[in-house]
């Protein structure tokens, strides 16, 4: 996944909070995705488990956190984001931000927020044990990049730079959803896989976004379907509890998560991604608010 070298990063797209630590050291709760709270707590998207409601609500104080740090410094073109992982985050999430910019006509930035241990959110107070989410109460994609080594400890995905640009891109699907208005439609499934297919989507057209030194090979797909596959429910669910329950699932089992991944980077197009009768235009406002 090659950045082009003179292709200008822009750091304010992404926010490096830091932290004390003082995180979960582990996953906890079983596979899951939408919560929904009360207080004014939207549904809160998480990638791989529940986030249960007592962090939702903010019990206990949040981390001490560092203060942020200045990724305009580090992270000014493509050759950074070569060679650091923060700077990797900045050019994903440009090139992301770019493509759907392209696509919705009154596409509006979120930024994505690096932490480590516990922090305040529009959705509540969390803390890493979630995972990677988006808050649709502020707008903003939440990631400790200690999730990308437990993705390949905890749930046996090989891992690399393109598993966490699918991480990421999955994120910015449900940003995409939550401004179409369609976040809080239908079950949570067609959502979760939707996003996949977004994820596939700009996966496609990454190298039109201009940040990208050539198209993304085989091999850098495969890291993405790979870790689509490990946070399947069907797969977590046996490796967390030794059986299998379809009921319970909340994103999809290992084999539609990647069949959604792959639609998306097949298809090339977000109209393609209307899944179980989940589509991007399901009234005529969010019609016209797409324009591929």
């Amino acid at each position: 996944m090659d950045f082009r070298d003179q292709v200008d990063l822009d750091s304010s797209q992404v926010e490096d909070r830091g932290g004390s630590g003082g995180g979960g050291s582990g996953f906890s709760g079983f596979p899951g995705g939408m919560v929904i709270g009360g207080g004014g707590i939207v549904s809160l998207i998480v990638l791989v488990l529940v986030f249960v409601l007592n962090n939702v609500g903010g019990g206990g104080e949040p981390a001490q956190q560092q203060p942020p740090a200045n990724l305009s410094e580090q992270c000014k073109t493509g050759k950074d984001a070569d060679q650091s992982e923060k700077c990797q985050v900045v050019g994903v999430v440009n090139s992301i931000q770019d493509y759907w910019k392209q696509e919705i006509s009154d596409y509006r930035l979120a930024k994505t927020v690096l932490y480590s241990g516990r922090l305040n959110t529009g959705c509540g107070s969390a803390d890493s044990s979630v995972g990677p989410f988006y808050c649709p109460g502020d707008q903003r994609v939440y990631l400790d990049l200690s999730f990308f080594d437990q993705l390949h400890s905890q749930f046996g995905a090989k891992g690399g730079p393109f598993a966490q640009a699918y991480v990421i891109a999955h994120e910015y699907g449900h940003h995409v959803q939550n401004l179409l208005g369609v976040l809080n439609e239908g079950s949570s499934v067609p959502i979760e896989l939707q996003a996949d297919c977004y994820a596939g989507v700009w996966a496609r057209n990454a190298i039109d976004t201009g940040f990208y030194e050539r198209p993304f090979t085989q091999a850098e797909i495969s890291e993405a379907i790979d870790a689509a596959a490990a946070v399947g429910d069907d797969r977590i669910q046996q490796r967390t509890t030794g059986r299998i329950d379809p009921e319970s699932f909340t994103h999809g089992s290992s084999e539609q998560r990647v069949k959604a991944f792959q639609r998306g980077y097949e298809k090339g197009a977000p109209a393609d991604c209307d899944l179980n009768g989940l589509a991007l235009t399901r009234a005529d406002s969010a019609r016209n608010r797409i324009l591929s």
